[in-house]
């Protein structure tokens, strides 16, 4: 056959169009549906990133500066940020290693067992539960008048609060932290879990390996990048979290989260809502590198997989 011509007005000739160029209708129907989701993300993340990077570099009259950060390096606020470390590592460790053995017992069980559908299903309801409900559920349970606290007063003459309102320090912020970083732990390492081949034990087995050389040599090197990854998202997530300790800690602000909500909402720091926002671009600064790392990770675990 004959490839079509067609002549131009001038006497020339011109290719035929592409079948496969131009816009299709399947094409214009996926921006249609991206559009929503890029709005949202423009509207909620990039203009308010956009503000908080121009703001931390300007004063009180919006002329360039960088007395902000140098802020940030002295003083209560980087006693906030180390707080806030701290408090996220700790939480995010403790909630790695018990979810991670509640994660193994339950991959220990039947795939399509009663007590797998249970906890995967509680897993997915608690690691979203948090701000004023959780600080609520905690202080009526371990609070000053709590059940538990005027349970064991009453029973066995154990005063939980024996000179330390801890509850509202950081040691309260702690317990209340490990308790949706858990089940976050289940949902992300689960599928690692999931991921180890019955056929890997049995080949250990057979050429003479223990239960410790199994771990040692097999499951051990698989499991530690995951185990690592959800560590960095774990400490991402706590190190973020605002809700929960704004409901349980009323008064003074002991992590940056806090801090910031003082310079945008009280009366005692006007004109310094810059600073505000130089304290969350080092929070943007922090829980980007600790999202990155997490991004690598599990960039190479995907490639072993």
């Amino acid at each position: 056959m004959v490839a079509p011509v067609t002549t131009s007005a001038g006497g020339g000739t011109a290719k035929a169009a592409s079948p496969g160029r131009g816009p299709t209708r399947g094409n214009v129907l996926a921006w249609l549906v991206v559009v929503p989701f890029l709005a949202y993300v423009g509207v909620f993340l990039v203009y308010p990133t956009v503000l908080v990077l121009a703001g931390a570099f300007q004063d009180s009259n919006g002329a360039f500066t960088l007395s902000n950060l140098t802020d940030l390096m002295k003083g209560v606020y980087l006693q906030a940020f180390w707080r806030s470390i701290e408090l996220s590592a700790i939480t995010a460790l403790l909630g790695a290693v018990f979810g991670a053995l509640l994660s193994w017992a339950v991959a220990s069980g039947k795939a399509d067992g009663l007590l797998r559908r249970v906890v995967v299903a509680a897993a997915g309801v608690l690691a979203q539960f948090g701000g004023v409900p959780l600080a609520f559920a905690f202080l009526a349970t371990v609070g000053f008048q709590g059940f538990v606290t005027k349970f064991l007063q009453d029973t066995f003459g154990v005063n939980l609060f024996s000179g330390s309102a801890w509850i509202f320090e950081l040691p309260g912020l702690t317990l209340v932290y490990t308790f949706f970083q858990i089940p976050l732990m289940v949902i992300v390492f689960l599928p690692a879990l999931d991921g180890l081949r019955p056929q890997w034990r049995e080949a250990s087995e057979s050429l003479g390996g223990t239960t410790w050389t199994y771990w040692r040599h097999v499951g051990g090197p698989i499991l530690f990048s995951p185990f690592l990854g959800a560590l960095l998202l774990l400490f991402a997530n706590a190190f973020s979290a605002y809700a929960t300790a704004a409901a349980l800690v009323s008064q003074g602000s002991p992590i940056v989260p806090l801090q910031i909500r003082g310079f945008l909402t009280g009366e005692v720091l006007l004109g310094q809502e810059n600073l505000g926002k130089a304290l969350g671009l080092g929070m943007v600064i922090v829980v980007g590198v600790a999202m990155g790392l997490y991004a690598l990770i599990q960039r190479r675990v995907s490639k072993w997989q």
